[in-house]
């Protein structure tokens, strides 16, 4: 009997992720997961660079705007959600592509979540409105004070996974390291994971072209029409937080972008940081055949 594979496409942001998805996908006659965590919000699509409606046409694809800015989604309701797809996938295909640089959303798919107790709906409310009136700022002094730990492995800069870790610890008064690396549930699947990668100097030259490129897009437009909810933590990511100063009158457009390109190179580089754990898996350049892909399964 044939195993159900998983083939993971994953790098850093403009390393051309999407083209190569897209070929093999097409190639094999299967369908893709998207585990870009920025792409799931509906009113987020240029700043994000979600495939072209074309693209989505040509191959489809789950988890692609299927949520609100305004929607609370955790990565574990990602991990229950994309479960429960894979598993209705593999019932027509025997190999499904994700594809996406969301290192901790494509872990929870493969490899599965270490086990975190309920969050009540109080003390996420709680945790908000303490965001709202402390900024980044107050939610990095808490996490420091309730779990040292962790505070010295995460982004402090991801409002949205320090929110999380502060949920975990209020709801269950133990620090939010302490549930990480117990017992994962089995997967009854494979996971075969392929890495593009770029010399450096070329990646940031891709980046800064494809910024300039959104720009000329309409990204200004996309995010102008987003300020009334500047405050909301999925809109604290790069391509949008950058430009609602520029709105406030409180930079000039031109240091925007330059600070929108800045910001894509430095995250790309913790993204290629993050995929260096990765062992068995395969290193290939974004022009890698889908035969030879495939050859290497």
């Amino acid at each position: 009997m044939s195993i159900n594979t998983l083939i993971y496409i994953a790098g850093p942001t403009g390393v051309g992720k999407t083209k190569l998805s897209l070929e093999l996908a097409k190639y094999i006659d299967t369908e893709i997961i998207s585990c870009d965590s920025r792409q799931f919000y509906k009113e987020m699509n240029i700043g994000t660079a979600v495939p072209t409606t074309k693209e989505l046409k040509e191959v489809r694809h789950h988890f692609i705007h299927n949520k609100s800015i305004k929607d609370i989604y955790t990565v574990v309701d990602f991990e229950k959600e994309a479960i429960k797809k894979l598993n209705l996938l593999f019932k027509k295909k025997e190999t499904i592509i994700m594809v996406g640089g969301s290192g901790m959303y494509a872990d929870a798919l493969m490899f599965g979540m270490d086990e975190f107790p309920e969050v009540p709906r109080e003390i996420r409310n709680q945790i908000n409105v303490f965001y709202k009136s402390h900024g980044l700022k107050g939610l990095q002094e808490l996490l420091r004070d309730k779990d040292p730990k962790y505070y010295t492995r995460v982004d402090i800069n991801n409002p949205v996974r320090l929110i999380r870790a502060l949920e975990v610890c209020l709801t269950s008064k133990k620090p939010f390291s302490s549930f990480l690396g117990k017992y994962r549930e089995p997967r009854d699947f494979i996971s075969k994971i392929f890495i593009l990668e770029s010399p450096r100097k070329i990646l940031y030259e891709k980046i800064n072209s494809r910024v300039d490129q959104m720009m000329r897009s309409g990204l200004e437009n996309e995010v102008r029409k987003l300020i009334d909810f500047k405050e909301l933590p999925t809109l604290k990511t790069v391509g949008y937080k950058e430009l609602f100063p520029y709105f406030q009158n409180k930079k000039g457009l031109e240091d925007a972008i330059l600070e929108i390109k800045k910001n894509s190179r430095r995250y790309a580089k913790r993204q290629i940081t993050w995929f260096k754990k990765y062992d068995n898996s395969f290193i290939i350049s974004s022009d890698t055949a889908a035969e030879e892909i495939l050859s290497m399964l």
